[in-house]
């Protein structure tokens, strides 16, 4: 969903796993659906984690628990590993996540996150364990992600880190534009400078 980012505060919902990958966030049955509503892939966002095989909810799954809930996902180290899907992207979108924090993302799903409005925050392994463990002490408490100062507080210890992103996929979060609706914006000056050349 397009929104523009600029100061996300949020709940999170922790996700303490290593090594996530693809096929664990939207398993590959999914993949043959012919659309693109993003509350079907929410609804099956960790679809073999949430629910067993008679469609039943996993109550030992955080997706279940109600104790955890907000638009921001804290998952362990190298996480949308595997298979490329934009699916997964989709799928945690759909979900209604808007940041997703881990101490690694593969090149791709990070990607696909930014281009599906998602923002894939990376922190140091420090920074991620203090996360999940201000979390567990405290399900309510809150993280505040400041895009256009690209900085993450964890605001139950106050401390805080900067973290990347690359300027144009920033610009085009900050203005909630895809990659079409940015070269609509400068439409004009694409066909100044054809004319030019």
């Amino acid at each position: 969903m397009k929104q523009k980012f600029d100061i996300i505060t949020s709940t999170c919902v922790p996700l303490p796993l290593e090594n996530v990958d693809t096929d664990q966030i939207i398993p590959a049955r999914f993949l043959k659906a012919t659309t693109r509503d993003e509350k079907f892939f929410g609804d099956n966002l960790f679809r073999d984690w949430r629910y067993d095989k008679d469609g039943q909810p996993r109550p030992d799954f955080v997706l279940n628990d109600p104790t955890y809930k907000g638009e921001i996902l804290v998952a362990g180290k190298n996480f949308g590993s595997g298979s490329s899907r934009e699916h997964a992207a989709w799928a945690i979108a759909g979900y209604g996540f808007r940041v997703v924090i881990s101490s690694f993302f593969a090149d791709i799903h990070k990607n696909n996150e930014l281009n599906n409005f998602v923002l894939p925050v990376v922190v140091s392994e420090d920074f991620l364990a203090e996360l999940f463990a201000s979390i567990k002490a405290d399900p309510n408490m809150q993280v505040r992600v400041d895009v256009p100062n690209q900085t993450v507080t964890n605001l139950a210890t106050g401390r805080e880190e900067r973290f990347e992103i690359n300027g144009y996929k920033k610009y085009c979060l900050m203005n909630a534009l895809d990659d079409i609706d940015f070269l609509l914006e400068n439409k004009d000056k694409i066909e100044a400078w054809e004319e030019s050349h």
